[in-house]
């Protein structure tokens, strides 16, 4: 039973995340929609297990239409930067879109920070991560530019049952980062 309390608040939290945040105006001047996947530290030569889920992620998550992918991270774990990893495997994976590299950041903050500019002309904009995360990178969008975060859209990142083994961990993880911003 505990297991089932367990993974049942995991799935509640996720889903809830995965909703907070998001802005009332999307834009209306025709640009289509940025969707920013933020990178996660990957010290190979090619994108990790978490950072292909995300690419995988923003794929599905693009509408029909303009969409480009904003792919954010550095060189944090290795010497490739983490946004090169993730073009080259959604490449292989099959996106055909353009893709914008950001590859000077090193922390969530600065993942929102650098996208700024790559992201300023879009109608639409979703950040794709586990939703904790992304949900704390829209908070972070939402300190920096207020205007921008009007924008926000649901992305899907959250599917029920996807990551169920992390899930807990993500959200204790998640919730207390997000407690932290809120101070």
């Amino acid at each position: 039973m505990f297991f089932v309390v367990l993974f049942g608040w995991a799935e509640w939290e996720h889903w809830r995340s995965s909703r907070r945040g998001m802005g009332g105006r999307p834009g209306t001047s025709g640009t289509g929609e940025a969707v920013v996947v933020l990178g996660y530290r990957n010290g190979g030569s090619r994108a990790n297990f978490v950072n292909r889920w995300r690419v995988r992620a923003a794929v599905r998550s693009q509408a029909p239409g303009p969409s480009r992918l904003v792919l954010c991270g550095g060189a944090v774990g290795g010497t490739e930067t983490e946004a090169a990893l993730m073009a080259r495997y959604a490449r292989e994976y099959g996106c055909r879109g353009p893709l914008v590299l950001e590859t000077e950041s090193r922390s969530t903050w600065e993942n929102v920070l650098h996208a700024v500019p790559l992201i300023e002309d879009a109608d639409r904009i979703k950040i794709v991560s586990d939703s904790l995360h992304a949900e704390k990178a829209r908070h972070y969008l939402r300190r920096h530019r207020p205007d921008l975060a009007e924008r926000l859209v649901p992305a899907r990142d959250y599917r029920f049952g996807e990551w169920l083994a992390m899930k807990p961990l993500l959200a204790v993880m998640g919730k207390r980062s997000l407690r932290r911003l809120q101070r």
